[in-house]
């Protein structure tokens, strides 16, 4: 019994030691598969580093991160130091809740922490347990005042006022260089739609506002320089304009924009010649522009760890909250360049994807025909037009591309140079989303100027059915302006060119008067006697016009030599209404006379007469020509033509005693008329001269002046 016992306690034993062994030998498996040694330590998304929060505040779980092996799988159970590497100095140490982390089933391990009391970049590291230096994860948090959304809200403001200053300043120095040629550019290059387009781009890319290109267009359009259809080629390719503006800013030029600025300030300031002087004042405003952004976008990064913000970001992928933002931001700000500045600006710190970024642009290109509207409610119905045509477009456009939102970003992202990226993947949305916004914008002005382009007579001839020309009530009088238009009186270069060209046609309408006057006086014709006085009432309307316009320009931000012109135009209008009152006031009655009192010319005084009086027109025409193209060479031979005319004049007086002395029986009834008449065609010739005096006086005075100034 004492041998069986002794053998069972043995196998007993045995078996136990056995199970005890194999128990062990599970664990150890299981235990192996949970303790796999790690190979790396990474950081997760929001794990905290690059935050901004506030100071003196406690944050739980606010740094992660994870361990994973060889396979790139979690590793559970593992421990990850936590400690603090540095913080502002003099301020009060952050204290970290858990130093030693062990990961949780997805191989994360976290901590929260207690910041500083101090505003500043704060450091700390997560390391595994006896890692290497390769295995350290550093996180820097960037602590801010309580007050931050009060500044960060200032500095996007001040950013912005900066970027509008900086846009506004570029177009006005590139307009100063180019703005006496704009309406010429317009007029020349839109005789089919292909021209129209790119002077529509051309024109929009040197102003920097499709808006003020839809006004040159008013008034060509007014003037009849071009008809309707054709300025609607020149509105797409404004459209196309605009989106140079965004390509530009798309280009990460912030880091440079110091340099652009004093550049530009240099150039400005330093320079001898006026034409360097507004190519470095279009720098400035180059660099300006860019150093707003800037600005806009410092302001704007602690936004990017901001939950309501970045919630409300999210939802502007849903296309008709885009539209809706777009839209009535635009409107608001009074320019699509601007707002599509601002959505650049969020997608550079990340805060917007392609995806919300396209609604939005879609709602700036609506927003803009808002301002287009609101432009023309005090119009006439060209204005109307041509306002109309641009809001249709867009419309047109939106409808055409928001149903393709998705395809649509799919496509810029292929053609886009990083193509396919994903922000979330690649950590880098910031370097190519602004790229591909701008790309979206041109690509949507493109395709539907594209598509637009055949269907111009279609759409003009709607555009003209909706909004047909008023009917005049017979018998009333109706006079129009055809150049001058008051949204331009804000860009005097542009201002004056209009009212030049509205004196012009005051000019012509003068000469008109002189060259009808003569008829009266060689035939029995009262019709044009009864229509002349007519036309002087729509001279006055002119004169009044363009002389009120031109007191506007004076009281605006004009140079020394944009006043000079104002005065010389003033001048040149008083001098055209002496000529027309002479027509009106003492030639009319006069030939009213000869035709009641049915007398006669001689055949010598009668063609003396008709010559003197085509010397007169000829006078007049000069004075255009010269007024029209700033000639001081020009001015004196009509100087020298006049002298000669004076002496003609004598001459012609004396041809007349030398009839009278013969007792020429015509030449004696019309003695009193033939003399007054040769007389009052030569005053026409005097105010006619004295348009051209005036420049040649003011030409010479400058030049006097410059001499005295180098001496």
């Amino acid at each position: 019994m004492k041998i069986f016992f002794l053998r069972f306690n043995k196998i007993y034993l045995t078996k136990r030691v056995l199970l005890i062994l194999l128990l062990f030998s599970i664990a150890a498996a299981e235990q192996s598969k949970t303790l796999v040694k790690p190979t790396s330590v990474k950081d997760l998304k929001f794990s905290g580093d690059g935050k901004h929060v506030n100071r003196n505040s406690a944050y739980a779980n606010l740094i992660k991160a994870q361990v994973i092996d060889e396979d790139s799988t979690a590793v559970k159970g593992y421990e990850v130091h936590f400690n603090v590497i540095s913080y502002p100095q003099g301020a009060k140490p952050p204290c970290l809740y858990n130093q030693i982390v062990l990961t949780d089933s997805n191989g994360i391990a976290q901590t929260g922490l207690q910041t500083g009391n101090q505003a500043g970049v704060y450091v700390f590291s997560a390391k595994m347990l006896d890692s290497t230096g390769d295995n350290v994860l550093y996180y820097r948090l960037y602590t801010r005042h309580e007050n931050w959304s009060i500044l960060a809200f200032a500095g996007f403001i001040g950013g912005l006022a900066l970027f509008l200053f900086g846009l506004n300043t570029l177009s006005n120095g590139l307009r100063t260089v180019a703005g006496d040629h704009l309406r010429e550019i317009l007029g020349k290059l839109t005789h089919n739609r292909i021209t129209a387009v790119f002077s529509g781009i051309s024109i929009t890319t040197i102003l920097q506002s499709s808006s003020v290109t839809t006004v040159l267009l008013i008034s060509l359009v007014q003037a009849n320089v071009m008809n309707f259809g054709q300025s609607l080629g020149v509105i797409l390719g404004a459209d196309i304009g605009t989106t140079i503006t965004a390509q530009l800013i798309a280009f990460k030029l912030t880091n440079y924009a110091l340099i652009i600025v004093a550049a530009g300030a240099f150039l400005r300031i330093f320079s001898g010649t006026k034409k360097f002087k507004y190519a470095g004042e279009s720098i400035l405003g180059f660099g300006l522009l860019f150093y707003g952004m800037h600005i806009m976008s410092e302001s704007m990064e602690p936004l990017r760890f901001y939950t309501p913000i970045m919630n409300l970001l999210l939802t502007l992928e849903n296309p008709l909250a885009g539209l809706l933002v777009g839209t009535l931001l635009t409107a608001l700000m009074q320019s699509s360049s601007a707002f599509i500045g601002i959505i650049i600006v969020l997608a550079m710190q990340g805060l917007i994807t392609l995806d919300a970024g396209i609604p939005l642009l879609f709602g700036a290109n609506l927003g803009t025909c808002v301002t287009a509207f609101l432009a023309t409610l005090n119009t006439g119905r060209e204005a109307k037009q041509v306002a109309t045509a641009h809001i249709l477009f867009k419309i047109f456009g939106v409808l055409l591309f928001v149903w393709w939102i998705e395809p649509f970003a799919q496509f810029i992202r292929m053609i886009s140079p990083t193509g396919n990226a994903i922000p979330e993947v690649s950590g880098d949305g910031g370097n190519f989303i602004p790229r591909q916004i701008a790309n979206a914008h041109t690509i949507f002005n493109v395709v539907l100027t594209i598509i637009a382009l055949p269907f111009m007579s279609y759409f003009a001839a709607f555009i003209q059915k909706i909004l047909p020309a008023p009917k005049t009530p017979a018998g009333e009088k109706v006079f129009r302006l055809r150049y001058l238009d008051k949204s331009l009186l804000k860009m005097p270069e542009l201002a004056l060119n209009v009212a030049k060209e509205e004196l012009l046609r005051m000019a012509r309408k003068v000469k008109e008067m002189v060259a009808q006057v003569i008829v009266p006086f060689t035939e029995n014709d009262h019709q044009i006697l009864e229509q002349l006085p007519e036309k002087e009432d729509e001279i006055k309307f002119l004169r009044k016009s363009i002389t009120d316009y031109l007191t506007q320009i004076s009281q605006m931000n004009v140079n020394r030599n944009q006043m000079d012109e104002v005065f010389q135009m003033l001048y040149a209008c008083t001098e055209l209404e002496q000529i027309t009152g002479m027509v009106t006031k003492n030639l009319v009655p006069l030939a009213q006379t000869r035709i009641n009192q049915k007398i006669q010319f001689s055949a010598k005084g009668r063609e003396e007469i008709l010559s003197y009086h085509k010397s007169t027109i000829k006078q007049l025409e000069r004075a255009m020509e010269v007024f029209r193209e700033v000639n001081l060479q020009k001015a004196r031979v009509m100087e020298d033509k006049y002298q000669k005319y004076r002496r003609l004049e004598m001459e012609l007086r004396r041809g007349h005693f030398v009839r009278l002395q013969q007792a020429v029986p015509e030449t004696v009834a019309s003695s009193e008329i033939h003399i007054e008449l040769i007389e009052l065609l030569k005053r026409i010739s005097s105010h006619a001269t004295n348009i051209a005096r005036v420049l040649f006086e003011e030409k010479g005075r400058s030049l006097r002046k410059q001499t005295d100034r180098a001496k």
